[in-house]
C-alpha cells in the first residue's frame, strides 16, 4: 500500500507554515500542529525517553510506524538549505539515528551520493522525479508499505499522479492562515477518496481516508 500517515494539519488546510528555516523546520507556528505527537509514548520512546499518553493518539502513532517498508520525502523535508549540495555535511534534521529504519528516497533536483545512517536509515537522492522514486521504494519495501512522508508538494504530486491508496490526516486544532496548504489545487473526491474512519483522539481528530 501506499500510505501517507499521521499527517498533521490544520483546520484550514495547512501542513506548514511559511518561512521554512535551520529554526523553524515546519515553518513558522508549524511545530504547533505536531504537539500531539510530541506528547505520545510512541513518540517519546523513538527519542529514547520515558512517559508520554498511551491513548487514542499514541494508538495512531503506533499505526502510522507499522509495517513501512520505505519513505519517500521531498528535498525540503530532509533539508533547510536549497540548490546544489555544497557537501555532504548536512546529515538531515534527526541525528546519526533518523527515525525511519528503512530506505528513504529524497526528491532533489541534485544529484547526491546515498548515505547510510545508523539503525537502518539509508537516504537515497532521486533527481528521475516521483515516478521514479515510487518505482525504487516499492522495490525496496518488498511487499511492505510505502509511507509519502512529505512535505506538501510531495504529497500533492503523488495524489495527482493517483499513486496514493490511503492518508491518515491528524487534523489539529490550530488555525494557520498562511504557509503550505495541502488541499491547494486537490479535489479529493475526484480522485476517488472517501473517509473510512473519524476517531477523535487526545489533541486531534483522526480522519482515514482511501480511495476507491
Amino acid at each position: 500500500m501506499i500510505k501517507v500517515a499521521a499527517y498533521s494539519i490544520s483546520l484550514d488546510g495547512f501542513a506548514s507554515g511559511p518561512a521554512q528555516e535551520l529554526k523553524n523546520p515546519q515553518g513558522v507556528r508549524g511545530m504547533e500542529l505536531q504537539t500531539w505527537v510530541f506528547q505520545t509514548e510512541g513518540f517519546k520512546k523513538m527519542l529514547g525517553q520515558d512517559g508520554g499518553s498511551r491513548g487514542v493518539d499514541n494508538d495512531f502513532f503506533h499505526r502510522a510506524m507499522s509495517n513501512n517498508g520505505a519513505w519517500i520525502i521531498g528535498r525540503n523535508m530532509f533539508s533547510p538549505l536549497r540548490g546544489a549540495w555544497k557537501d555532504d555535511s548536512w546529515k538531515g534534521w534527526w541525528g546519526d539515528n533518523p527515525p525511519y529504519h528503512v530506505p528513504v528516497f529524497v526528491l532533489t533536483h541534485h544529484a547526491r551520493k546515498s548515505m547510510e545512517m545508523q539503525g537502518g536509515t539509508t537516504f537515497h537522492f532521486i533527481t528521475e522525479g516521483p515516478e521514479a522514486a515510487l518505482s525504487k521504494a516499492k522495490e525496496a519495501a518488498k511487499g511492505k508499505d510505502v509511507r509519502i512522508g512529505g512535505g506538501v508538494a510531495t504529497i500533492r504530486q503523488y495524489l495527482k499522479l493517483g499513486a496514493i491508496d490511503e492518508m491518515h490526516l491528524a487534523v489539529s486544532p490550530v488555525v494557520l492562515g498562511e504557509g503550505e496548504n495541502l488541499y491547494t489545487g486537490i479535489n479529493l473526491s475526484k480522485l476517488g477518496f472517501k473517509p473510512i474512519q473519524t476517531t477523535a483522539g487526545e489533541g486531534v481528530m483522526h480522519v482515514v481516508l482511501k480511495r476507491s
